[in-house]
């Protein structure tokens, strides 16, 4: 069947506008406000999206903040950010493809990353057809957290059937998928997380959880093969007591103080001998596409929190700053 071509003259006798969710300044999520701004326009390699849910990530309120001061070049000036939507995770339905684009048509429905994802349309290239057993909000939680989870495991901690494998922080968006990632790897796993998430980290395959409210894991007596540090609130000295003589640390979240904290793993790995390296992920396709077979496959289900409607998309921001999430936090676009 024929790949019907963009037709941007089409396209723009239709709405030329859309909502997004912008910002022109650093600060708290109450800066941020919807608005309507030019509907993006796809280039030949790229596909136009129909949004239909987007996901909120710690790094969206990292950029929101401008934090840490060192990344801003990154988001667009040491200043002033980057003009257009906060965002990147996102699910929808393809509006139109550029003319070099042949792995999709206007009409699949797929998930991906793409900046500016908080707005009623966006272009990208990095999309795979979405599981059609997920809806379109939890195909939206996947790509940034479930890609880091799957990196930080698979490629820095070279995760192996059998090892022991404990997940800090595994109540939140990185940590639901990490623990159900290493499971299907074939390892043990122990979560640490809050009271209120413990019943939830079984039901997705813990085989143990540990309280952090009642019980110091560092001091347990237990050792493991790989820890995932999702938290970034425990002292890597504290967490040395718990790697096993061949064990490994991946750092994936790094708390407050990004910097400080991967600068110690750094030098503590060179000096004591321990392994610690710190992820910095991605969002690539090939992964996508694994995370999407596993989602088919039923091994992989992402836990939802909340959904808030675009227009609360500081609601949203706040809730994932706070640090206390259950999953993941979506923002939904009417279809």
């Amino acid at each position: 069947m024929a790949k019907p071509a963009f037709d941007g003259a089409v396209r723009l006798s239709q709405r030329a506008t859309m909502k997004a969710a912008v910002r022109d300044r650093y600060g708290a999520p109450d800066l941020l406000y919807v608005r309507e701004i030019p509907r993006p326009q796809p280039a030949a390699d790229e596909v136009l999206l129909r949004v239909r849910a987007s996901s909120v990530n710690a790094a969206d309120w990292r950029i929101m903040r401008g934090r840490p001061l060192l990344a801003r070049p990154m988001f667009g000036g040491i200043l002033r950010p980057a003009a257009g939507p906060l965002g990147s995770d996102v699910a929808g339905v393809v509006e139109a493809v550029g003319n070099e684009v042949t792995d999709l048509m206007p009409g699949d429905e797929v998930f991906g990353n793409a900046d500016g994802a908080f707005a009623e349309y966006v272009t990208g290239r990095a999309f795979v057809p979405k599981p059609a057993n997920l809806s379109f909000a939890e195909a939206a939680a996947i790509p940034l957290a479930g890609c880091t989870a799957l990196q930080a495991l698979r490629d820095k901690g070279g995760v192996q059937a059998g090892q022991r494998v404990l997940v800090t922080g595994a109540g939140g968006g990185v940590g639901t998928f990490a623990v159900q990632l290493a499971k299907a790897f074939g390892a043990h796993v122990t979560a640490v997380s809050r009271t209120e998430n413990l019943d939830m980290l079984r039901a997705i395959g813990a085989d143990a959880v540990i309280d952090y409210t009642r019980e110091d894991f560092t001091r347990s007596g237990r050792q493991f093969d790989l820890i995932l540090d999702v938290s970034g609130t425990v002292s890597l000295r504290a967490i040395r007591r718990a790697m096993g003589p061949d064990g490994a640390l991946v750092i994936v979240g790094a708390g407050k103080d990004v910097m400080r904290r991967m600068a110690a793993a750094s030098v503590r790995s060179r000096l004591l001998g321990q392994r610690m390296v710190v992820l910095v992920s991605s969002v690539l396709k090939p992964d996508l596409a694994t995370l999407k077979k596993l989602a088919q496959e039923n091994t992989l289900r992402p836990v939802i929190d909340t959904a808030y409607p675009l227009d609360e998309t500081i609601a949203a921001l706040r809730h994932v700053e706070t640090g206390r999430t259950r999953g993941k936090v979506v923002v939904t676009v009417a279809g």
